[in-house]
């Protein structure tokens, strides 16, 4: 039989499980909220952001109102709040995202938890969840502060890293391949040589461009709404307090954040966060295209293209011996789609702002830390268990070069577009090389085939 408590709250008592800090407004969201129970918790980065939010929010109030916020029970809140940061908490924050859309049910989960483990720790009753954790806050702004906290540490600390990691592989895969000569293709259908490298480079370029559209978006979400209160006035926050615990948060995160210029914009409007994972759906979607560009080259080993070698890491069928399959690849793909799915989500969330506040921040915060989540995974388990293994088989792109028609394209200048395309229809029809229908056409001698055909020259590679 498991053992309770009895809390209360403004509506009466409740049975809380004996061993855990939470006390009766989150037990009553456990109980009321049985939806994706198991599955779908508030993100543990929320959970961490609420501890930075709360010991910055006890630091300032310390120091702007020092007779209410005591040394004492300054110093309980912030070992409980380290408690919480470093996760060793986390089973006391049960609560999930289907809860209501303020996040206030969250809020309170970190106010009752930082109480009770702060007075366990003070080894008296000190402190009191309301007037003391979530002294001059509301759920209002410190939800969508932990919010920002959360979006912020995540992309710096794990998102960017990641592209940083695929990016220096491409770099030393361009040095290695420089030189190399393949068959372009547009439309799936061949087209003009390209060098691997420059392939490669394109990659890598479009990694570097979706950083930068990244870190674009950090200024915006390093506003942070503390302050604002329950509407944007500030009502019960000290004069100062936005602006000093602004700058806890910084000290604690080594993040540069400031507050909100317009409290009003930043408890009803999550219009930063839309365009910060519009950034990160950019990032998916060129994974999506380097992913399937990789799987296509390596296709095969026979039947595909097969210009390129990519790592074999396992099986790839319980029917077919010998089978290996792209399967990272696949799985960053399958990601990018999710990544997709939840810029929907954050989008139509963002947009469901009604008066003084946004009441769909709790999927906002799940999507979002999902998305940057699961991208960071999949980009470094991509490039670890597949593009640094990624060689080039440059017998099969010579050879795929070679038969292209493509490079009748070559011939352009001197024979003319029209006589050209005859030429590529020719050796298509008859199943002849280029120069041979090109010669028996009477275009060009033979000579003078040789003399201005040069695949490797029209990738812009001297031979």
């Amino acid at each position: 039989m498991e053992n309770f408590r009895i809390e209360h709250d403004s509506m009466g008592e409740v049975k809380v499980p004996a061993d855990k800090y939470w006390a009766a407004q989150t037990e009553r969201s456990h109980e009321n909220f049985r939806i994706g129970v198991g599955l779908e918790t508030m993100p543990r980065e929320i959970t961490k952001a609420f501890g930075y939010l709360k010991k910055a929010a006890a630091r300032a109030n310390n120091a702007l109102k020092p007779e209410k916020m005591t040394a004492e029970k300054l110093q309980a809140i912030e070992k409980a709040c380290d408690e919480v940061i470093s996760g060793t908490l986390n089973d006391h924050f049960p609560l999930v995202v289907w809860q209501t859309g303020s996040g206030t049910q969250s809020n309170m989960n970190t106010n009752e938890v930082i109480a009770n483990r702060g007075n366990e720790i003070a080894g008296k009753k000190l402190l009191h969840p309301n007037d003391d954790i979530n002294m001059s806050q509301s759920s209002n702004d410190t939800f969508p502060t932990a919010l920002h906290i959360s979006a912020v540490v995540e992309l710096e600390d794990k998102l960017l890293p990641a592209i940083d990691t695929l990016v220096s592989t491409f770099k030393r895969l361009e040095k290695e391949n420089e030189g190399i000569v393949k068959s372009g293709r547009t439309h799936l259908q061949d087209a003009v040589p390209i060098s691997f490298s420059q392939e490669i480079s394109g990659w890598r370029t479009s990694l570097e461009r979706d950083r930068e559209m990244i870190c674009s978006s950090l200024p915006y979400l390093k506003q942070l709404a503390l302050g604002g209160t329950a509407v944007g006035t500030g009502l019960n926050a000290p004069k100062g307090f936005d602006v000093k615990v602004a700058e806890e948060v910084s000290k604690l995160t080594g993040k540069d954040f400031v507050t909100a210029p317009n409290k009003f914009h930043a408890l009803t409007s999550k219009d930063e966060l839309v365009f910060a994972h519009g950034a990160v759906k950019a990032l998916a979607a060129d994974m999506m295209k380097i992913a399937n560009d990789v799987r296509w080259l390596a296709s095969g080993p026979r039947d595909g293209l097969g210009e390129i070698h990519i790592p074999e890491n396992e099986p790839g069928s319980s029917i077919m011996p010998g089978k290996v399959n792209p399967t990272q690849c696949e799985a960053v793909t399958m990601v990018a789609v999710q990544v997709m799915g939840n810029d929907a989500a954050v989008g139509f969330a963002a947009s469901q702002g009604n008066f003084e506040l946004n009441v769909f921040m709790p999927v906002i915060a799940y999507n979002f830390i999902q998305s940057v989540r699961l991208l960071a995974e999949s980009i470094i388990s991509v490039n670890n268990n597949c593009a640094v293994g990624i060689t080039a088989n440059k017998e099969k792109m010579h050879h795929n070069l070679y038969n292209s028609l493509m490079l009748v394209t070559a011939l352009n200048p001197y024979i003319g577009y029209e006589n050209a395309a005859k030429v590529s229809h020719k050796a298509y029809e008859e199943n002849l090389s280029l120069k041979e229908a090109c010669v028996s056409l009477g275009f060009l001698s033979a000579e003078k085939f040789d003399e201005v055909f040069k695949p490797e020259e029209m990738a812009g590679v001297k031979k």
